[in-house]
């Protein structure tokens, strides 16, 4: 597969991500040209001036990681994270509204939609998936395709399992092509990011990206 780099959103979410932390994740950025950089809010200002003039967009979460906050919170957090450089938001929907059968995950994730593509940034949602059975994540995936969301995303990383390549194919049979898929969650491996990539997925977020690209060039003598 020719571009992997170009799949990638390497991503530094967890509790304890520091400024070492971050200062290498850019320095892998650079070096591999991925997609993206998936960074806590915190650091959006840094990582943005830091990547200034790289082709590399800056992704940060809102909501994250359970998605049971008001509506209100999250459209200030993604109005700020855009205000810091964000070019993407990974927003996490209400799972708790949506399994008690509200409308309101559609109606939020429209507003959120519309802040967005006033900014002309791109929204991803984050459906947790592993709390899903399939009719619920088929219903998941109109709720978001009505919305306007730019992806919908599979996991946090916090869920007990995070990205399989069949809920992957699933997705893309529900959702329209205007609509992409970013695979998340235990992706650690070159194989398990061509499975993701495979079964229909436009986008695979990981903390493994360097990992998986240095598997990926032992077969390769150059990104081409």
């Amino acid at each position: 597969m020719k571009n992997l780099h170009r799949y990638i959103e390497h991503t530094a979410l967890h509790p304890t991500v520091d400024e070492r932390t971050i200062s290498l994740l850019i320095a892998m950025a650079r070096k591999y040209q991925f997609r993206g950089v998936c960074v806590p809010p915190f650091w959006v200002k840094k990582v943005k001036r830091e990547l200034a003039t790289e082709d590399i967009q800056v992704v940060t979460v809102v909501g994250f990681p359970f998605g049971y906050g008001m509506t209100q919170t999250k459209v200030f957090e993604a109005q700020q994270a855009i205000r810091d450089g964000a070019d993407e938001l990974d927003v996490v929907w209400s799972l708790s509204a949506f399994k008690s059968g509200m409308t309101w995950p559609k109606i939020e994730l429209a507003q959120l939609a519309n802040c967005c593509h006033d900014e002309e940034k791109f929204m991803k949602v984050i459906v947790e998936t592993a709390y899903l059975d399939e009719a619920e994540l088929r219903t998941a995936c109109d709720i978001c395709r009505d919305a306007g969301v730019d992806f919908v995303k599979t996991s946090t990383g916090f869920a007990p399992d995070g990205a399989k390549a069949a809920t992957i194919k699933l997705m893309r049979e529900c959702l329209p092509s205007q609509v992409g898929i970013k695979a998340s969650g235990g992706i650690k491996t070159l194989e398990q990011a061509l499975e993701m990539i495979i079964a229909g997925a436009d986008r695979i977020g990981t903390s493994s990206g360097p990992q998986i690209m240095e598997a990926y060039l032992s077969d390769q003598p150059q990104i081409e």
